[in-house]
């Protein structure tokens, strides 16, 4: 082999990629046109490209199967064999061996041909068969949507050890589960479902290590769940300690080392072992493997018993040890000895640095532009020596006005005088010239540098651009391989695959559009059978559209199915108690097509390889909005069902709306934004604690901006408020903010990773007047805007703008002299100014004839009641708006719902006198005195 380094063995990576990708799809292109042999020719040039790579860089067995893949598209291409469905799975079969040449690196070629020795051996001969004019044979189908998920299956051999006496990272990259579904019997055993469900979770925590810990999380419950139904003991420890340990790495009482990755890699290789057993060999592997699931739980069972706030990695001297093998491939084995530890501290190593692909036109255009600007660099030293020349002239203008100055103190005579003002003038106009010169020569200069910067960044923004069919070339053969697991027919059609994307938006799309691909294939479209009672074509179709609109990438993702059974989904939200049955029967379409996307929720009826496990459309909301997009769904039983995703063309360059909040600048990012208000302070109102403002019909709460940010409160200042309007899934809510700057586009700069997860913000930029600002998170302003509202301490936006100080006014009505006069003195202690009414007649005159800013009354008065009272407030033009507190003796809850109904803010029992609340309740409403 020669010795690549690093950027080469890249280019190899991405060559390989390329060309795999290239296999895999021209070969369903030629599936849906057999008798085409240009269609083949592509496909023999791929084959011949990876063939001679894979010998470059010494990989035999991968030159082995790309040599007789290639044969075999020969034989096709003259004519002697027509490629048959069969031929074509053992084609994809090949071509999936070969992709995973795109994840080797130095170390892990010896894994690799190990892991893949047995299938090369099996295809070998097949592809020999196919060049010689036979058709293929039939093989075990391949794993389904291959193009798009891990696809090998837990190893027997151990990974190469380095000097430090664990292997390096990459080598456990390519740890996957097995997951060709499983045609169970309809008597299917608890272990049967219980193997099935730890293969789905295992590919789930496998592919979550270093990102969201919370799929993570749940999966290794779900696990330790199913586990102790079928009472494997060993497996169920196991996943407790690794649940203890990734929720130590959620909350930062431990660190994720590379060490630590390989336990985690390790630990998730030894558990799909049991994947890979049957009935016979289950209780083989459960003997085998029980010393090292304990070793394992061990491991991490020591960050459980830290305490908080302290950092307990794994040691150095835990060494990664070797796999056991798996009872179902070998007849009998030891259990492996644990290497000794070492003393040697584990070194990291480097990542190779990723390499982008950009076109010899974009890259001659960049070129280009660096020139130009180098160019416009070189006119700022003559600029500022024209300067110093204009600083000079200036210095003989200040030297004239200082002579001539002197020369009238001293009582010169007026031609003298008249002299001096004479040369000071001209001195002036050569100065007034030159400064016109120069600043028409720099406002050119400034006028070029901005074209030229913008053509720059348009052609780097360019440069991160790829097409979006580079973004799905899996999902042709997700849509195939399913739709014949599932006894369907299907295809899909793409628009719009030319359409640029930002190639981090392209890597996060994969994952939600195979799985609406999914819904789509599974839930969505029907049997053949169905579909022609239905008078549709048997073959389903789903459609993806992309198109840029609106400065946004806009995407749809429809199929021409069943679509969503409305009232079947009313009767699964309310079997699950989710809402109230009869608030479920009045909501709208919309309203009820949001519960698709709450996490756990699924309508399918039985758990199966593809669905009833609830994981799938949360994901896709989760991932759209964390790259600052939205998602929607609509649908019309019998005809189809549509998603419509939104996201932003580029992740580096975000349009985003500038605020100040306490002074200091912050940017909402434009896609996150639903309005922005300006709202007088009398609009808003009051109700238990909680402050709202109505726009549209809806009530929204307000939330002070500057109280989630843990920043001090500014006073008021004027009368109205400023507002911007977030909303999730959970509602609607305004954040009060000092005041709008405007709108910019703001290049994003991560922040430093040493700080961690900083709270409800998310990057930073620079402004254009050169000041930092703070991008905020938006999904994480919400979820503290909830905790807040659930501990109650929300704080208060004024209602008045701040002035001379003056009392403020409470009216307390109610019969009884004794409560009365508890109530005056509670509140004069306060610092309020207080009157009183004896009966809710005499209080309604008052609150007309006299102002006040707050009305206290009871419910069970002579002449009119509490309640009429509130009502007759509430009713009046003037008075609609004043805050009201109850204070009863009643205490059953349907009281308290009825004063509340009439438009009360706030009900108390007459106890709150002995525990503070009533005074909290004042000044919650009205502030203090």
């Amino acid at each position: 082999m020669i010795d690549l380094d690093p950027s080469m063995f890249e280019l190899f990576r991405e060559e390989v990629r390329t060309h795999a990708d290239t296999l895999s799809r021209g070969l369903l292109d030629t599936e849906a046109d057999p008798g085409n042999p240009s269609r083949i020719e592509p496909l023999m040039r791929a084959a011949h490209s990876i063939k001679g790579a894979s010998r470059i860089i010494g990989v035999e067995l991968g030159v082995r199967l790309a040599h007789v893949m290639e044969d075999a598209l020969v034989a096709a291409q003259r004519g002697k064999i027509r490629l048959t469905p069969a031929d074509v799975d053992v084609l994809l079969q090949g071509s999936d061996v070969l992709a995973g040449l795109a994840e080797l690196t130095p170390e892990t070629i010896a894994t690799w041909e190990d892991v893949n020795a047995e299938a090369v051996h099996r295809l070998e001969p097949v592809f020999l068969a196919m060049a010689a004019g036979t058709p293929a044979v039939v093989l075990a189908p391949s794993p389904p949507f291959a193009a798009n998920r891990h696809t090998l299956t837990p190893t027997n051999s151990s990974p190469p050890s380095t000097e430090n006496g664990f292997p390096p990272t990459p080598a456990f990259a390519a740890i996957a589960i097995p997951i060709d579904p499983i045609a169970f019997p309809p008597d299917h055993s608890m272990l049967d479902l219980f193997r099935e469900e730890l293969r789905s979770h295992l590919l789930v925590v496998d592919s979550g290590i270093g990102g969201d810990p919370e799929p993570v999380l749940e999966s290794l419950k779900q696990i330790r769940g199913a586990a102790r139904i079928v009472k494997c003991d060993s497996v169920e420890r196991v996943a407790l300690a690794l649940w203890h340990f990734m929720n130590a790495v959620h909350e930062k009482r431990v660190e994720l080392t590379p060490l630590a990755t390989n336990w985690l890699r390790f630990a998730i290789s030894t558990l799909a072992g049991v994947i890979d057993t049957d009935e016979d060999s289950y209780g083989a592997w459960i003997a085998t493997t029980s010393d090292r699931l304990a070793e394992i739980a061990e491991v991490f069972d020591r960050v459980k018993l830290s305490p908080p706030q302290t950092r307990t990695p794994i040691a150095t001297s835990d060494p990664i040890p070797e796999p056991t093998p798996s009872p179902a491939r070998v007849e009998s084995s030891s259990p492996p000895t644990v290497p000794k530890p070492v003393s040697t501290p584990p070194t990291t190593p480097s990542p190779n640095e990723a390499i982008v692909r950009v076109t010899a036109q974009s890259l001659n255009r960049l070129m280009g532009l660096a020139g130009e600007s180098l160019v416009q660099a070189r006119w700022l030293p003559s600029f500022s020596t024209a300067l110093m020349v204009l600083r000079k002239q200036h210095d003989v203008l200040v030297s004239l006005l200082d002579r001539a100055f002197h020369t009238a103190a001293e009582g010169a005579s007026q031609d003298q005088l008249c002299q001096l003002i004479a040369n000071t003038r001209r001195q002036a106009l050569v100065c007034r010239s030159n400064l016109n010169e120069q600043a028409m020569d720099f406002d050119d200069h400034a006028a070029r540098a901005e074209a030229l910067n913008a053509r720059l960044y348009r052609e780097v923004i360019v440069s991160r651009m790829r097409p979006f069919a580079d973004g799905i070339h899996g999902l042709p053969r997700l849509v195939r391989d399913m739709a014949r697991s599932l006894g369907k027919e299907a295809k899909l059609i793409v628009e719009g695959e030319n359409t640029e994307v930002d190639r981090d938006i392209l890597e996060k799309l994969e994952s939600p559009l195979s799985h609406l691909v999914r819904n789509a294939v599974d839930h969505g479209l029907e049997l053949p059978e169905l579909r022609t009672k239905s008078s549709k074509p048997t073959t389903g179709t789903i459609l993806i559209e992309a198109r840029h609109r609106a400065g946004m990438l806009h995407l749809i993702v429809s199929d021409d199915g069943r679509g969503v059974d409305l009232e079947k989904l009313r009767r699964k939200i309310i079997d699950r108690g989710l809402n109230a049955a009869e608030m479920v029967r009045q909501m709208s379409d919309a309203e009820l097509l949001e519960f698709l996307f709450l996490p756990g929720f699924s309508t399918a009826t039985a758990v199966t390889e593809f669905s009833g496990r609830g994981v799938g459309l949360d994901v896709v909301q989760n991932t759209i909005r964390k790259v600052g997009g939205s998602v929607r769904i609509s649908t019309e039983q019998g005809r189809g069902t549509t998603f419509h995703l939104q996201l932003p063309l580029t992740l580096s360059v975000i349009r985003a709306v500038v605020v100040d909040v306490s002074g200091e600048p912050y940017a909402f990012p434009h896609t996150r934004i639903d309005r922005l208000l300006r709202i007088h302070r009398s609009e808003v109102r009051s109700l238990e604690h909680r402050q709202f403002v109505t726009v549209d019909g809806q009530n929204v709460g307000l939330v002070v901006a500057a109280q989630l940010l843990d920043l001090p409160t500014n006073p008021a200042v004027n009368d109205e408020l400023a507002v911007v309007l977030l909303s999730d899934s959970t509602g609607t809510y305004g954040l009060v903010v000092d005041s709008f700057r405007g709108e910019q586009d703001l290049v994003v700069r991560p922040l430093d990773a040493r700080l961690g997860k900083v709270p409800n913000l998310s990057a930073s930029a620079i402004l254009d007047d050169g000041s930092p600002v703070l991008i905020v998170d938006a999904e994480d302003l919400l979820r503290s805007t909830d905790q807040f509202i659930q501990t109650g301490a929300l704080k208060r936006c004024a209602t008045q703008v701040s002035g001379p100080a003056r009392k403020k006014r409470v009216l307390v009505v109610d019969d009884s002299i004794t409560v009365r006069e508890v109530e005056r003195q509670l509140l004069l202690h306060r610092g309020y100014d207080v009157s009183v009414a004896v009966d809710g007649m005499d209080g309604w005159n008052k609150i007309r004839a006299e102002k006040f800013d707050l009305l206290v009354s009871d419910i069970d008065m002579p002449r009119m009641s509490g309640l009429q009272l509130v009502s007759a407030v509430r009713s009046d033009e003037k008075l609609r708006d004043l805050p009201v507190v109850i204070v009863s003796y009643k205490e059953r809850e349907e009281d308290r719902l009825q004063g509340l109904e009439v438009g009360a803010n706030c009900y108390l029992t007459k106890s709150s006198f002995h525990d503070n609340r009533f005074i909290e309740a004042v000044e919650d409403l009205i502030g203090s005195a």
